[in-house]
């Protein structure tokens, strides 16, 4: 019998944002088929949360810890794992892991690395950026989670030949039932899920919110996810002064996303820049309306009038026009948001996703055939 090919998956331990998401998606995906035998490392953070590892460990998910303290003793740890694993392929999620990771394969030997990149913007220097290229010329594979992020790849030096995209995906089956609540029977309200930080664009969203309060629209509005206080206190105080602070719940992490989408008739991100957004991929399979940005990423996602909305990136007022349009017309909602969901099911479910990335490990450890 062919043993299965052995992958690491490589990724930052904070589970702020999508790379972690994605790369449990795949280890999850992998392990329920059997060409494949994954391990999951984290870089350990400071703000690395016990009861999401306790909860990795209770499913089984195949998983290590690496010190994140310094980057020279994740290297070092890192190559430690790989050398009693023996991967045949690394996979290194996210700036700035995917450079530890893929030093740590070269240490160990490694037969082949892949870079995959999760935005179109991230915090490069020229030192870093000098330390990307220099790695990609030592990589098999540098994927995009989405055609935006391809394009900035290649935007930023990286080899055309060996640069793709492979859009994220996300776990279906908590969405299953979304047939069973009808878009009609949902709170009108907004979700929007999503750190705060600098990359989101909560304010816009808050501001548009004020100018529906302002034409007889008193929506709820819950702004899901955590990230620092520094981000979040301002967005708090700017509801207080818009005078829909009673409208908007600040919920912080919480463990029921799907049942929140699934119970409300709206989902929108409003960002300044995404990869390829899983929260979005989430309402769209939850059976919302969706509003997004349209910056690159989500221009990927959603097709404006057809299965969601789009709006100009920072605009408070076509964001509430958008907003307005569906609340006052229920059956355009409905129909967007029965579309979204047959987007979403079709196209960004993790299997699709695991087959794209397994096919790719394959090919990588030469056995093209079963791929």
């Amino acid at each position: 019998m062919t043993p299965p090919v052995r992958v690491l998956h490589f990724v930052t331990g904070g589970f702020s944002g999508g790379a972690t998401q994605v790369a449990i998606q795949l280890v999850e995906a992998a392990r329920a088929g059997g060409a494949i035998e994954p391990l999951l490392v984290l870089r350990r953070k400071r703000r690395t949360p016990p009861e999401r590892i306790a909860q990795l460990h209770a499913r089984n998910v195949p998983l290590q810890l690496v010190p994140g303290w310094s980057h020279l003793a994740t290297v070092l740890a890192l190559a430690r794992v790989c050398q009693k694993f023996r991967p045949d392929v690394l996979i290194a999620h996210g700036f700035s892991e995917h450079l530890w990771g893929r030093y740590a394969g070269l240490l160990a030997k490694v037969p082949h690395l892949v870079h995959v990149e999760h935005n179109t913007r991230e915090r490069y220097t020229r030192w870093r950026l000098a330390q990307t290229r220099w790695l990609a010329r030592r990589t098999d594979r540098i994927v995009g989670c989405s055609e935006g992020v391809r394009q900035a790849l290649l935007a930023m030096g990286m080899p055309a030949a060996r640069t793709l995209a492979i859009p994220n995906g996300i776990d279906l089956a908590p969405f299953a039932q979304a047939e069973a609540h009808p878009h009609a029977a949902r709170i009108p309200g907004i979700v929007m899920v999503a750190r705060f930080s600098k990359q989101k664009d909560h304010a816009t969203l808050l501001r548009a919110v004020a100018q529906l309060a302002a034409r007889g629209l008193r929506v709820p509005v819950q702004l899901v996810g955590g990230g620092k206080a520094l981000h979040r206190a301002p967005l708090e105080r700017l509801a207080a002064e818009l005078g829909i602070r009673a409208q908007v719940d600040f919920p912080g992490v919480v463990r029921d996303v799907p049942q929140r989408l699934l119970a409300h008739q709206i989902c929108v991100l409003s960002t300044h820049y995404e990869g390829m957004p899983l929260a979005l991929l989430e309402g769209m399979a939850a059976g919302c309306a969706v509003v997004g940005s349209a910056v690159p990423g989500v221009r990927e996602v959603i097709s404006d009038g057809v299965d969601g909305l789009l709006v100009p990136e920072g605009d408070a007022t076509a964001l509430a026009q958008a907003l307005e349009r569906l609340l006052r017309d229920p059956a355009l909602a409905a129909r967007l948001a029965a579309q979204a969901r047959v987007t979403a099911l079709r196209e960004y479910g993790r299997e699709r996703m695991h087959r794209r990335y397994a096919q790719l490990c394959l090919e990588l450890a030469g056995r093209a055939a079963e791929a």
